[in-house]
Formats: C-alpha cells, structure tokens, sequence
C-alpha cells in the first residue's frame, strides 16, 4: 500500500526563517529519487536546491513561483512505496511518527526530521495544490488575548507583528494547529489600516478637529500611486540589517587621502612574473586590512548590547562587498589573517564568480568580522558606508586617479585614493580609528612596510 509522505520547506540554516519559490523542478506526477533536487529557492542569503529525502511519486506542490513560504510550510507530496516507487522496495516509507528518508535535506547544511509538526498523510488522489493556505480577510480585535504561548514558530512573524504594535494573542493563525504565518500578521495589518477609512464615525470626538487636508493627502499618497518593489530577498535582508545597524550603532566616520602610486608599481611588479597568478588591488588592500587589524584589535570586535560587553575577535573573517544582479551581497573570506595577499585574492575571485552566477551558500555570506568596501569601481572617490552589522568597522576605498600631489617637496601628478573609516564608536575611540586608518594610508604609500608583518 503506497504511503504519501509531505515534504515541509527544510531549515535552510543561518537562521533563515522564510524563502521565495524561484523554479519548480518537478511536476505532479513525476517520479523522484531520494535526493532529487525539486524546487530552487531564494533566501535572503542565496538561490538554493532544495533535494527531497524521499524516493516516489509527486502527488501535490504547494505554492506557485514567485509564493513565500516559512520554514515548515508543506512544499510537496509524495507517494512512496508505490508500483512506481523508483527504489522498488518503499525504502523511503516509514510507519512510525517520524518522517523517514536520506536525511540530507540540505547537502552541507545537516538535517534532521522536521521537528515543528508532525507529518500529515494525505490520500494517494490528491490533487495538485498551487498556493498556501489563505489567511483570513479579516482579524476581528475584539475577542480578550488567549491564555498560554502564542503560536508563532517564525522569529520574522514576531518581529512584524511587534514593529506595527499588533497583539499576537489576539489573532487566530490559518497554519496547521492554528500556526500564526506571516500572511495572519499581513492581514491584520491591513484591516487596521483600512480601519479609519471604513469606519470613520469611530475617531475620539474629543479631538477637535478631523484630519487637514495636507494629512490626508500624505495618508493618501502612501497608500496609492507609484511603483511598488516588494522587499524580500536579497534587498529585503540588506534593507533590515542597514536599517537595525543605523538604529543600534553609533557610527562615525573618518578619511584620508593616501598617495597610491607606490602600491600600484608594487603591483605591476607582482603581475610581472611570467606564470604566477595575478594579485588584485583588492587583494592588497585586503591583506593590509588584517595587518592593521592585528594591531588594532579593537576594530575585529562585535558588542553584545544585553551583556555590556565588547567581544573582541580571534579570527579575522573579511567581509568585501559586491554588486550583483540580486543585489549587494558580503561575501566572507574566511580566515583572512592567515592568508597571504595571493591566497586571499585567489578567494575574492572564487567568492566574486559564486555571487555573480548566485551559488553563494548561506555560510559563504555570514560570520564576517570587518568588511571591506571598494566603491571606487563605481567612480567616486568617498563615501559614509554604513556598517555591516553586527561587525564593528568597515573601510572604504574610493577610486585610484591621477591627481596633482606634493611629492618629496615637489609638486607632482600622482595616484591618489580616497580611503575612509566608519566605526562603532562603542568600542573605540576616536584615536584607535585614527591610527588604524593612518597605518593602511602608510602601507598603501610604502607597501614595504608589509614586509614587517611577512
């Protein structure tokens, strides 16, 4: 007797709470493999196949293209043990509580059974479902909070609800066991907004006075008119973790403009020899990075707000920001204060190509301890990045040009780039960031004195 076995939408790891359906992979009626990968999703870190743990045929999908989904949400269906069973034997079934299958849900991420809900087992006619349960139209506020825990798994559910002051105990969740999902919160959202328009014999008398028209014509304009572009994605975890770094870091800024010209004959000279590999500005500058990191230590530091406590780090894990289609993404070099500037330029290479054709994994984009930002290759020569949180520094580097500069007490036209620092000033002060950014000026005017940190 064939078994359906539901396949829910695995922890993509890194603390991922949600992804975008991109492309199915599979058809209803398909047959699967275990391991199959069958459906592509994007996360705010990465595009990802996801493979299905089980080996049978596909029964139902859950959600169109373009459908968000939490983690747990129900992606697909599949009957295993059946005449069609490609394993033959219905390895892939399992008549206990837990689901069954490979296990590796994600390849290099580590799985496990899903452990929020149990499986839910659905006849062998079920017909193909193409998007998730709608939530209610309406969320009547009337009713007094329900005792107990609320029901909310997604920490991106709470977070909604608590930035537009919504009572979670007062909504009645459309999941499975009465699970708040994000489409509940959205919901409610909008039946508070449509609130004052729809009934608006409801305002306090007491006010005075009813809306200006200036107010109603600002009131209006952000509700109609304009292109809309949904933050979610690759720009929507930009936009929160910009937003949460200029809420919760005190940042300043400083810059000097460095003579360059030194540096780059270096590099030429570096490029010269015949079959070694190319070294990058980039590069360079990288491996400066951590030398001024290894005597400014404060700088390749995290706080932990709730402690009080500034953590320094041991490692240095270089974060280097890069354009691409779906956005800016941070790329880590992992380990860089180990690395040589060609090791650590073969790597930004590696990592540059990952985030252009999108295969960077979620690891591949977290965990950086200082960033590195060239945005000279977009034409200017400054900028007042902000910081990469939960890091606590990132150094600016604009463009290289020739400009006109003082040279051993001679006017002369020399290779300038603008360099700047912006830091937490949580843990240091102004003196600390002063030296660190006046000593990569020095390295970039006398790359010789690398040579005492080699």
């Amino acid at each position: 007797m064939p078994q359906v076995l539901e396949f829910k939408l695995p922890d993509l790891g890194e603390g991922l709470t949600e992804a975008e359906i991109v492309r199915w992979l599979v058809e209803v009626g398909d047959v699967v493999t275990i391991d199959q990968p069958v459906v592509e999703v994007e996360t705010a870190k990465a595009m990802v196949e996801v493979p299905c743990p089980y080996g049978g045929v596909v029964t139902a999908r859950f959600g169109d293209e373009g459908t968000e989904l939490p983690v747990g949400a129900p992606l697909l269906t599949v009957a295993v043990g059946s005449p069609v069973d490609p394993s033959g034997d219905g390895s892939a079934a399992d008549s206990g509580t837990e689901d069954s299958g490979s296990g590796n849900v994600l390849v290099g991420y580590g799985t496990g059974a899903p452990p929020v809900r149990r499986r839910r087992v659905r006849p062998q006619g079920v017909k193909a479902a193409v998007a998730v349960p709608a939530a209610p139209e309406a969320v009547v506020p009337e009713p007094e909070p329900v005792a107990g825990p609320v029901a909310v798994v997604s920490p991106l559910v709470r977070r909604l609800a608590r930035q537009h002051d919504l009572d979670l105990r007062r909504l009645a969740g459309s999941g499975p066991d009465g699970l708040i999902l994000r489409a509940d919160v959205e919901s409610a959202i909008r039946s508070a907004a449509e609130a004052p328009v729809a009934e608006p014999a409801v305002a306090p008398a007491a006010s005075g006075a009813s809306a200006s028209p200036a107010s109603s014509a600002s009131s209006a304009s952000s509700v109609s008119g304009g292109e809309r572009v949904a933050l979610r994605g690759v720009r929507g975890a930009v936009a929160d973790k910009l937003a949460r770094s200029r809420r919760e870091i005190p940042d300043a800024t400083c810059w000097v403009d460095a003579d360059a010209t030194e540096l780059m004959a270096a590099r030429a000279s570096m490029n010269s020899v015949a079959g070694a590999s190319k070294v990058s500005v980039l590069a360079l500058l990288a491996r400066i990075c951590t030398a001024a990191l290894a005597r400014y230590p404060e700088l390749n530091s995290t706080v932990d707000q709730e402690a009080r406590e500034i953590v320094r780090l041991p490692q240095v894990h270089l974060g280097f920001a890069a354009q691409t289609e779906r956005g800016l993404v941070v790329p880590v070099v992992r380990d860089a204060h180990e690395g040589t500037a060609e090791s650590i330029g073969a790597e930004i290479a590696r990592l540059t190509e990952a985030a252009r054709t999108g295969t960077l994994t979620p690891a591949q984009l977290t965990g950086g301890t200082f960033t590195l930002n060239n945005y000279g290759v977009f034409g200017v020569d400054g900028s007042t990045p902000i910081i990469n949180h939960p890091e606590a520094a990132m150094l600016g580097v604009g463009r290289i040009v020739p400009k006109p500069w003082v040279h051993e007490g001679q006017l002369a036209v020399r290779q300038v780039v603008q360099l700047s620092l912006t830091f937490d000033h949580r843990v240091c002060d102004g003196g600390t960031a002063g030296g660190f950014l006046r000593y990569v000026a020095d390295c970039v005017e006398r790359p010789a004195l690398l040579l005492r940190s080699l």
